[in-house]
């Protein structure tokens, strides 16, 4: 095995059973592009996958011919608007990954994303609507703080919103921080657990440092927050105009889908991932989504866990993601109106 099959368990593996067989279609909606390829791969590898079907407007079909070689137990079929379309990608599917959309340059923001990705998203939302109303949706289209909330509303037009099935993903952020961090102290990554509150761009991020029971001077402090919320610029500008992080949020979402398939198909208990979705959390302050931990279960999100105690630091960091998470919010829900 590659070292990327860590993703997933070997108790996943194990919890694995035919039972799922119903349950287990999972769909990639821009398997073709620079995340959808490798993220589509390592979903071949999981075992409660027993449908992996991927939709792109070119290229899927030899995307999923290539896949289809691999000697693990699902079936892989590829889809554009030319080959039985984005229905047939999408019937009956149990989760729906989307990493649709175009990815940043140089000098981009994630914001700078929004005029295309936000109607990439929309028009992908509102034929999940029509098509797998009640799969699980897993959002990797920047700018996630926009995105969600267009799915969201989308979806609230069809009379179909389920919020404990929606999640935007941030999981590279706990990622991310939890390599900077190992990196810093001279530690295994996997011994190193960082909670990220907040959104999934810029200052909207906000790493939780002291709650890793680890010490850190205020130079580590401002560094590695620094690096967590723009750690993204890194992968666009080395990559030098290529494209963005591609392979590490493919890491980062196939481990958050495994979560949500350990959840509601293979009857793991207290699956804790971190998510961005519909909270109450600062609802207070007009702040509809936020990202915190979340425990998964059959239904999808089960509980949202409570930011917890924070340092002056850190709520020096909250109060400026907080008006910024509003304002990329509120900019989804116009669009979507």
């Amino acid at each position: 095995m590659f070292a990327a099959s860590r993703v997933f368990s070997t108790a996943a593996k194990r919890s694995f059973s035919t039972s799922a067989a119903n349950l287990s279609k999972v769909a990639v909606v821009g398997a073709a592009g620079g995340i959808g390829q490798p993220l589509s791969l390592l979903l071949k590898e999981n075992p409660h996958v027993t449908h992996l079907s991927l939709y792109d407007i070119v290229n899927t079909p030899g995307v999923a011919a290539d896949l289809s070689h691999i000697n693990t137990n699902s079936k892989v079929t590829g889809h554009t608007a030319e080959n039985n379309g984005i229905e047939a990608a999408l019937k009956d599917a149990h989760l729906v990954v989307i990493p649709a959309g175009v990815p940043r340059k140089p000098g981009m923001t994630r914001d700078d994303l929004f005029n295309t990705n936000a109607s990439i998203v929309r028009d992908i939302a509102t034929a999940a609507a029509k098509h797998c109303p009640n799969a699980h949706f897993l959002i990797i289209s920047n700018p996630v703080n926009s995105t969600v909330p267009i799915f969201a509303e989308t979806m609230k037009k069809a009379g179909v919103f389920n919020p404990k099935r929606l999640y935007g993903v941030t999981t590279l952020d706990v990622v991310r921080a939890s390599r900077f961090v190992s990196e810093v102290k001279s530690l295994d990554p996997k011994d190193v657990n960082v909670t990220v509150i907040g959104g999934h761009s810029g200052v909207t991020i906000v790493p939780l440092l002291s709650q890793t029971g680890l010490e850190f001077t205020k130079e580590e402090l401002d560094a590695l927050t620094h690096r967590i919320q723009f750690g993204g610029d890194e992968v666009v500008q080395a990559k030098n105009g290529t494209g963005s992080a591609t392979l590490s949020m493919a890491f980062a979402g196939a481990r958050f889908a495994n979560s949500v398939l350990e959840a509601t198909v293979g009857g793991k208990k207290n699956v804790v991932e971190p998510s961005f979705v519909q909270s109450d959390i600062f609802a207070a302050e007009g702040v509809e989504y936020f990202s915190t931990n979340v425990t998964l279960g059959p239904e999808g999100v089960e509980k949202i866990h409570a930011v917890g105690q924070v340092t002056d630091y850190e709520k020096e960091l909250i109060s400026k993601a907080v008006p910024e998470l509003k304002k990329n919010i509120a900019k989804g829900n116009a669009f979507a109106q």
